[in-house]
């Protein structure tokens, strides 16, 4: 039995039936995170000393002891003088830090390409990317590197890698998690929650996450649904007992619309008629200010990037600014254009209107439907460098996680299928708060299919 390719749950109880014991554990994934991470190039830190159960953290969260990047090279010898908040959350689960993960720099990006440090690469094929920007996470999931990994779901930074992936990613509800810790690229849009093997680890990783800690005034004290399914989990009984039945399914027509790539739309099309099998009612419902989503995200989106970015001065943090990548000056420019004299009203005030017509639209949605299914990514993993030199054709690949964020509201990415040989997640939206209906349906549906037990070739 290789102990790497066990789930969060599987592993927790193959320790407590003495199967074997975490340091046989946390030797295993070193010694494959060994031999496979110069190829993928996941981890930019690696802990060899590593004790518990091991996950990998995206190093935008701050990890007291452990250089801690975002990516950059301004970072690059910045070592924190305390742990994010998830994080002492999760040492108080028995899990330990076994490395930093790769990201596109500051959390700036849609493909894992922008780091300082080198590309992530996609283990299902070296010549593609893996998604941005939680993209060392989402990589070091799928080869089996990590139990679970952390990751920051920005604009769709934690379901789109996971998608391209063929793992398990969940943005929770803004306020869900707190954001103490994590190096902010949108502080109103900046959500931390897990990616791993499989949907009831996602469900069990944010229950030990969640809850208010005094430190981010947004992060609400609401007491968690998810314990009764992670504890149901964890003593064995079938996930299977879960049920859609009754509940009705809401597929936006505007999600289905010029721009998708014909093989995933099938895929896609494909996993819902699974669901609606399975007795869940399908419905159509219409997202109208959704075609507006894209250019209201990147007007917020680098406005407070602009202001969140001036703390590296090369006094307080790390290097000077000359070390900055290109995206992230870019968003600099343009957020700075944006908030400036004359054109604030012009730009922000109205993407701030856009942002919450788009909420609406969801509440109304919600009238008629538990939660929204639909595509994550428009298409496959694209080839390395293939939209590096095209801004605005990679943010076209946000165009359906970034809606979630400016809602506000919780998002899962499940494995459905896959394109050509490359994965297609499902994306399922759910009303603020209400992960555990998110997570049923994804259990339900990733129970009744054989995709989460499909695993990259790693003999390279």
């Amino acid at each position: 039995m290789d102990i790497t390719n066990l789930t969060l749950i599987e592993t927790i109880e193959a320790i407590k039936a003495k199967k074997f014991s975490e340091e046989e554990l946390n030797n295993a994934y070193l010694k494959k995170i060994a031999i496979i991470n110069p190829k993928i190039n996941a981890f930019l830190e690696i802990q060899k000393k590593s004790r518990g159960i091991p996950a990998a953290i995206k190093d935008v969260i701050s990890t007291k002891g452990i250089v801690t990047t975002a990516g950059s090279k301004i970072l690059s010898n910045f070592l924190p003088q305390y742990n994010a908040t998830v994080i002492e959350k999760l040492l108080e689960q028995g899990v330990s830090v076994v490395g930093k993960t790769n990201c596109d720099e500051f959390a700036m990006g849609s493909s894992g390409e922008n780091s300082a440090f080198g590309p992530v690469k996609n283990p299902w094929n070296l010549a593609r990317i893996t998604g941005g920007t939680s993209a060392g996470s989402a990589a070091a999931v799928a080869s089996d590197m990590c139990v679970f990994a952390l990751g920051s779901d920005t604009g769709g930074s934690i379901r789109q890698p996971s998608s391209l992936c063929g793992v398990v990613g969940l943005k929770p509800s803004y306020g869900r998690v707190s954001r103490n810790g994590l190096i902010p690229a949108v502080s109103s849009f900046d959500t931390i929650g897990p990616i791993a093997k499989c949907v009831a680890d996602a469900g069990l990783i944010l229950d030990w996450i969640s809850g208010a800690d005094g430190k981010d005034s947004n992060c609400s004290e609401i007491a968690s649904p998810l314990r009764g399914l992670a504890m149901t989990s964890l003593r064995g009984a079938a996930a299977t007992k879960q049920s859609v039945k009754g509940l009705k399914i809401g597929m936006p027509k505007e999600y289905f619309s010029e721009g998708l790539d014909l093989n995933v739309k099938k895929v896609i099309e494909d996993a819902i008629k699974k669901l609606e099998s399975l007795g869940a009612e399908i419905v159509e419902v219409s997202l109208p200010h959704s075609e507006y989503a894209l250019a209201a995200y990147y007007i917020i989106n680098p406005s407070e990037i602009s202001s969140n970015m001036g703390r590296f001065d090369g006094i307080r943090f790390g290097s000077g600014r000359e070390d900055l990548g290109p995206e992230v000056k870019r968003r600099i420019m343009l957020g700075t254009f944006a908030l400036s004299s004359g054109y604030y009203d012009d730009y922000y005030a109205k993407a701030a209107k856009i942002r919450t017509l788009i909420k609406q639209d969801f509440e109304k949605a919600f009238e008629k439907c538990d939660v929204i299914v639909g595509p994550v990514s428009p298409t496959t993993a694209w080839n390395l460098g293939e939209k590096i030199d095209d801004p605005l054709k990679m943010y076209l690949s946000d165009i359906y996680t970034i809606s979630a964020n400016l809602a506000g509201i919780p998002g899962l990415s499940v494995p459905c299928g896959f394109s050509e040989g490359l994965p297609v997640g499902l994306q399922i939206i759910g009303k603020y708060m209400d992960e555990e209906t998110v997570l049923n349906v994804g259990e339900v549906y990733e129970q009744s299919t054989e995709w989460r037990k499909e695993k990259p070739n790693l003999s390279f």
